[in-house]
């Protein structure tokens, strides 16, 4: 069947590549590619490229018989060293749809990373896109989508006939549900990893996944925003991508250069961190506190000296130690005698109003602290 791209709403404004690969495996890092079909659908129309791959090891025999490539038809194939130029131009710029698509841009990330070649296209997957429309279906492996949607397999287990049913599901899709509900979908599941200016989803992956701190910074490194979370990783990200944010996180989100992080390794820590940093760095995106600064520095200081909180970070298991001295946070530690090193080290501002406002209603209602001076002395006895 011929379409007219330009009469067709699958066809999309900007270029995307149907992939799919086989290997001699499914380990990343142990095993290789063996074929690489991909099916390039744009404005212009729909053109298709494969190519079989040496993978410069023995296919074993249960990987033969399921896909038909033997180590006899690879032998004289290019590798992937060979291919890779070309693929990356071909890809270079793409929305990156495949089923399952972890294994296949892990694969093919793998293989570039290899080279020292970066690999970080927005990805799509084809399994979490039919979970997304047909949520009352159990079944979304790719035979279940042959047979659900009576899409016309050339073949299978081979990398090009694979690929050319994934853009055949695209169509369905397009041709079975409005235009809006499926660009719903699409925004959904697909997961972006240019996100923002320069923060791509491989800096995103440094970030910790429990409690911490964020900094967004625009251009001239300006602070923009200063936030918190539990989940600090997934809470930077949702900032950046997702369709739930609003159109001031959108807004935000095309202002972000840079991204500064840190654990915290607990709730009270980020909250403390997050006031300090908002309080000195003044983010242009943070509401500014109507409290009366004023009314509040009088408060006493309800100890005789230094004091440490300790937390545990539920998701990392880390534990620290909060060190506040007359409502200033000095900064955290992982041990007592660290602790006791940082605040003899520490030069205090003085009181801090965000430190007191974290603080002062926690302390009130008994929130566990340790005395710094006592503990320090007992550790010496």
């Amino acid at each position: 069947m011929h379409l007219d791209p330009s009469e067709h709403s699958a066809f999309p404004s900007a270029p995307i590549a149907f992939v799919d690969l086989e290997t001699t495996g499914g380990t990343f890092g142990v095993d290789r590619i063996t074929e690489i079909g991909i099916v390039e659908v744009g404005p212009s129309g729909v053109s298709q490229w494969t190519s079989l791959v040496n993978p410069q090891k023995p296919i074993p025999a249960f990987v033969q018989q399921l896909t038909g490539i033997t180590d006899a038809m690879v032998r004289d194939a290019p590798t992937f060293e060979q291919l890779a130029a070309d693929l990356l131009e071909r890809m270079n710029g793409r929305l990156f749809v495949a089923h399952n698509a972890h294994f296949d841009h892990g694969f093919l990330k793998g293989e570039f990373r290899r080279l020292g070649l970066r690999f970080a296209p927005d990805v799509l997957c084809t399994v979490q896109l039919s979970r997304a429309v047909y949520p009352e279906q159990t079944r979304h492996g790719l035979d279940a989508l042959v047979e659900r949607h009576a899409l016309v397999p050339a073949a299978r287990h081979r990398a090009l006939a694979d690929a050319d049913l994934l853009w055949q599901f695209w169509q369905h899709l397009h041709s079975a549900h409005a235009p809006d509900v499926v660009r719903t979908h699409l925004e959904r599941v697909t997961r972006r990893f240019q996100l923002a200016a320069h923060i791509d989803e491989d800096t995103i992956e440094q970030i910790p996944a429990g409690c911490g701190v964020y900094m967004f910074y625009g251009d001239d490194d300006a602070p923009l925003y200063a936030g918190r979370s539990v989940k600090l990783r997934q809470r930077v990200r949702a900032h950046l991508v997702g369709p739930r944010r609003s159109a001031k996180d959108m807004r935000l989100a095309s202002l972000v250069r840079r991204v500064e992080w840190k654990a915290t390794g607990g709730e009270i820590g980020a909250m403390l961190a997050e006031a300090q940093w908002i309080a000195a760095a003044r983010p242009a995106h943070n509401r500014a506190s109507k409290s009366r600064s004023a009314d509040m520095r009088g408060a006493p200081w309800p100890y005789g000296g230094a004091i440490a909180i300790e937390e545990r970070d539920a998701a990392s298991g880390q534990r620290v130690w909060h060190v506040i001295d007359n409502w200033c946070y000095l900064g955290s530690a992982a041990t007592l005698p660290q602790a006791g090193a940082l605040h003899a080290g520490a030069a205090t501002s003085g009181f801090e109003l965000a430190t007191y406002r974290v603080l002062s209603e926690r302390l009130a209602r008994g929130l566990a602290v340790t005395p710094l001076t006592a503990a320090m002395h007992a550790a010496t006895l």
